[in-house]
Parts: C-alpha cells; sequence; structure tokens
C-alpha cells in the first residue's frame, strides 16, 4: 500500500468521501458554525462591494490592474472590499483596499483540493469548507457586486447574483460586469437565445451593468448606497445593525467632506 511521509496517502476524493460518510448531524454544526461566524464578523462592516474575478491572471494581466485599481477608488472613498480571497482578480482587489487603513479588506476564502492559499493583503479574514455559505458571506453584506473576468466559479457567482437580484431576494443592489471585450459573447447569447426564447425577460438583461469605465461604476456604486437604505427603511428595518453601520458611515461621510450620499 501506498505511504507518504510515512502516512497512509490521501486522495483527492478523500475528503468528499470522508464529509459525505461522515454524520448528518455533525455536518449540520459545522454549517450553522460557518454561518454564525460569517454573519458576526461581517454584520456590522458599514458599506462594503464585493469583487469577483479570476484566480489565473498574475499582476502585470489588465484585469488584475484594473481590479486593483477600482478596489483602490473604493477604498479611499471608505468602502469595504470583499473578495473570495485567494489568488489573482481575488489579490488584486484586497490589494487595493489593503492600502486604506480606514477601510477592510476581506478575504473569503475556500477551503480546495489544490490547497488555495489565502492573498496576503486581507484584513479580516475566514475559510470555508462548503462553496455554499461562502458564497452567502460573499453577496450578503454587500451594496454591489463587481464581476470581472474568470472561470466557472466566477460565472456562477455571476448568475447566482443576478438571481437574487431577478427573484428579489436582495434589494438596492447592483451588478456591475466589468470586460465588455470578454463577455460579449456571453452577453450575445442570454440576448439570442435566452431572451429569445422567452426564458428571461428585457428587464432581466438591465440588471447588468456591463461596462468598463471605472468612474461611472465607482459613481454608480454610491448611488446604490442611497438606494439600499431607502429600500431597508421602506421595509422598517431602521433599527438593524446592518442600516446604522450604513448610516454611521453616510453621517461620517457628510462631516468628513460637506457631501451628502
Amino acid at each position: 500500500m501506498a505511504h507518504y511521509r510515512g502516512r497512509k496517502k490521501e486522495y483527492p476524493s478523500s475528503r468528499y468521501v470522508k464529509d459525505i460518510k461522515s454524520a448528518d448531524v455533525w455536518s449540520v454544526f459545522k454549517i450553522i458554525a460557518d454561518f454564525v461566524q460569517g454573519f458576526d464578523e461581517l454584520g456590522d462592516l458599514g458599506p462594503s462591494v464585493t469583487i469577483f474575478g479570476s484566480a489565473r491572471v498574475d499582476e502585470n494581466h489588465p484585469y488584475y490592474k484594473q481590479a486593483m485599481q477600482l478596489s483602490d477608488m473604493l477604498g479611499a472613498r471608505g468602502y469595504n472590499v470583499i473578495t473570495g480571497g485567494g489568488p489573482g482578480v481575488m489579490e488584486a482587489a484586497n490589494r487595493g483596499a489593503y492600502a486604506h487603513e480606514e477601510v477592510e479588506s476581506i478575504g473569503l476564502n475556500i477551503e480546495l483540493a489544490s490547497e488555495q492559499q489565502p492573498n496576503p493583503y486581507i484584513t479580516k479574514g475566514r475559510s470555508f469548507d462548503y462553496f455554499f455559505s461562502r458564497k452567502v458571506m460573499l453577496v450578503k453584506y454587500s451594496m454591489a457586486y463587481v464581476i470581472f473576468p474568470g472561470g466557472f466559479g466566477t460565472l456562477d457567482e455571476m448568475f447566482e447574483a443576478l438571481t437574487l437580484i431577478q427573484t428579489r431576494k436582495v434589494w438596492g443592489v447592483r451588478l456591475f460586469v466589468i470586460g465588455t471585450e470578454f463577455y460579449a459573447p456571453l452577453i450575445e447569447f442570454i440576448r439570442t437565445k435566452v431572451l429569445a426564447e422567452g426564458m428571461i425577460d428585457e428587464r432581466d438583461i438591465n440588471l447588468m451593468t456591463l461596462s468598463d469605465d471605472l468612474n461611472f461604476v465607482m459613481s454608480e456604486i454610491e448611488k446604490s448606497l442611497r438606494a439600499q437604505m431607502n429600500d431597508l427603511e421602506k421595509e422598517g428595518l431602521n433599527n438593524t445593525k446592518y442600516y446604522q453601520s450604513l448610516s454611521s458611515y453616510v453621517t461620517d461621510r457628510c462631516n468628513t467632506d460637506g457631501e451628502s450620499v
């Protein structure tokens, strides 16, 4: 029998097999712990933006540079930045925010067989066993989602975010897609196939804002802050911890630079 450094070799499937064979009740406790700790750590963040994108680009890639520039702009305006905590676009986004001490650069990492390591530009981080609990935390406390080019994981996150907005499971949240050339064929497919065959409505396409103009995206994110606060007020959620964190940010901004958000 094969051994590795004196231990029985663990194949990539081993963890999965162990997980599905483990007692369901312990899996439930583990899942609950992920949610409880995530809610506790992120619930009072204040205004935050989640940035998604490929883990497979280096710092010389244009998408890396764009993500870093946008997160630097967000950090300068007092917005926390949330990412999946890994390399590539995620690292770039954390890196841009990391330069601003007054905001949090948050990385919500996922434990993978390839052992994805958290990037070094995180001020607040957590590691998750399950994609579904991680995705809840990536979207729950953000007022905007920014999608850079990426692979299956990024596309999964983009369409889940779109579904949440479409079905109004989240309110006052905007979704921005950066990489017009990269995403043009996908948008064309959505229009000529998904929309044409009645799978979605015209208004559903407008849930996405496709632009490479970072200044425009930044200004639209600013607008979404007020929109989200208005929605919370309409629903009588003025006393929630999340609303209070947004309100505190707006008050501080007005006192600091005299602007109303």
